[in-house]
C-alpha cells in the first residue's frame, strides 16, 4: 500500500515523469499497424487519459482505470476537451469489478510494478478480463538496462513464464519509454499477446 500512496503524493507534487503528456508511440505504432482488432479496450493505469483518449478518438469503447483520483479528474478533463466518452474510474485492478471481458488491454508501466505485488492475483484478473483472441499491449522497464531511478524491471524470462500459460506471445520488442523529463528514456519492453 505505501507504493500506492507515493504515486498519489507523486501526483500530487508533480513528479510525474511517466506523463508525457503523448500518446505512447508503442500503442500508435499497434494501432497504426492494424494489430490490434476488437471494440472494447481496457486501460490500466490510466494515468491522466492521454492513451485512452486518443483510443476513444479512434473508436474503441474505452474503460480506463488508475488509483489515484487526482489522475483520473485529470484524464475526464481531457476527455471532454477532446470531445470523446471514456469511462474512467478511481479503481485497483487486483480487486475492482471492472466488466469485461475486453477485446483489448493495455498499460504502459502496471503490469512491472502488479507482478511483484501479487503475481497469481494479477493472473486472475487477467483471466477475467480478457476472453479467447483478446489482445494486451503492455509496456514494462526491461531489466537489460538498470536505471534508478526508473521503472520497474522484468527479464524476457520472467515475462515468459509468467505470461505464456494464458497468452500467446505474438511480439517482444525493445523501445525507450517517453517521459516529461529531459534526456530521461528508460528502456522497456513493448509486449503484445494474444488470449489463448
Amino acid at each position: 500500500m505505501t507504493e500506492r500512496v507515493d504515486f498519489a503524493a507523486r501526483y500530487a507534487q508533480g513528479e510525474t515523469p511517466w506523463d508525457s503528456g503523448t500518446p505512447s508511440e508503442e500503442l500508435l505504432r499497434n494501432l497504426n499497424a492494424g494489430k490490434l482488432t476488437g471494440k472494447t479496450v481496457l486501460e490500466i493505469g490510466c494515468g491522466t487519459g492521454t492513451n485512452a483518449v486518443e483510443l476513444a478518438r479512434r473508436g474503441f469503447h474505452v474503460t480506463a482505470a488508475d488509483i489515484v483520483d487526482q489522475a483520473i479528474k485529470t484524464a475526464r478533463d481531457k476527455a471532454r476537451a477532446a470531445n470523446v466518452t471514456v469511462d474512467f474510474r478511481v479503481a485497483d485492478v487486483m480487486q475492482a469489478d471492472l466488466g469485461g471481458p475486453y477485446d483489448i488491454l493495455f498499460d504502459r508501466g502496471v503490469y512491472h510494478c502488479l507482478r511483484t505485488e501479487n503475481l497469481k492475483r494479477l493472473q486472475a484478473f487477467l483471466t477475467k478480463a480478457t476472453h479467447t483472441g483478446s489482445w494486451w499491449l503492455s509496456l514494462a522497464g526491461n531489466a537489460k538496462e538498470d536505471t534508478d531511478p526508473g521503472p520497474p524491471v522484468v527479464t524476457e524470462d520472467e515475462i515468459r513464464s509468467e505470461l505464456g500459460t494464458l497468452f500467446d506471445i505474438v511480439e517482444l520488442s525493445e523501445f525507450r519509454f517517453a517521459s516529461n523529463k529531459a534526456g530521461f528514456r528508460p528502456l522497456g519492453w513493448s509486449i503484445l499477446v494474444r488470449r489463448k
